[in-house]
């Protein structure tokens, strides 16, 4: 006896098969072949679920967290990158502490960057007593504020290795958990992957019995210099 196979058996449950092969599908059943039915009742309780699921409407958060998790892919584009030249604008640890005090406990890393156009606000903060941490920010157009920077793909690399990886929202806004290490480049992709922003993330402590959140690198002033990668 001929058995059908579960992508023929789904096609049959969605009204994607022949009516020629239907009917076949149809007798094949109605034989009382056990092993096909039960493919049959399964891609119904599939179908009917997918359709509920189509209904619901997924929070942006949960959205946001599925795409760091899996893998995105990245479009096509250039071997070789344009790198756009950085230059820090504002590092939370370079901010003198206040008056009278001889030191002060800052839990995460702060910080904005000019990249052309082109703004990258960042935070990261640390997890405490773990290694992990959280980078969170948003990349934007200081020149044309109305220019749409979503979709765009964020990396987050150690040496040639993606350590996490996500897209920006409508708002230019991203956010990805990674293990911390040394030398991680943040990187965003812009015209396709025609041009790239790289940007040195801070490792931090994440204890305060460490005498506070002191980063383990500095970014320097300006990094990049045009030169493709």
């Amino acid at each position: 006896m001929k058995h059908y196979g579960i992508a023929q058996w789904i096609d049959f449950m969605r009204g994607l098969v022949p009516v020629q092969h239907r009917s076949q599908m149809q007798e094949h059943l109605a034989g009382g072949c056990a092993p096909c039915q039960a493919t049959v009742d399964f891609c119904n309780k599939l179908a009917l679920t997918c359709r509920r699921m189509a209904d619901s409407l997924v929070p942006e958060e949960a959205v946001r967290n599925a795409r760091a998790i899996f893998p995105v892919q990245l479009p096509e584009r250039p071997r070789r990158a344009l790198r756009i030249p950085v230059e820090l604008i504002y590092d939370s640890f370079l901010v003198p502490s206040p008056a009278g005090l001889r030191s002060t406990w800052q839990v995460g890393w702060q910080a904005l960057f000019h990249a052309g156009d082109c703004s990258v606000d960042l935070r990261v903060e640390p997890e405490l007593r773990s290694s992990k941490a959280a980078v969170v920010g948003q990349i934007s157009n200081h020149v044309l504020p109305g220019t749409q920077m979503s979709d765009l793909p964020v990396y987050l690399k150690a040496g040639k290795l993606v350590v996490a990886e996500t897209r920006s929202n409508r708002f230019g806004e991203f956010q990805m958990e990674y293990e911390q290490q040394g030398r991680l480049l943040l990187c965003i992709y812009l015209d396709r992957g025609a041009r790239c922003i790289q940007v040195p993330l801070k490792k931090l402590a994440s204890d305060k019995s460490s005498g506070g959140a002191r980063p383990s690198q500095s970014p320097g002033r300006k990094s990049g210099g045009g030169e493709p990668l």
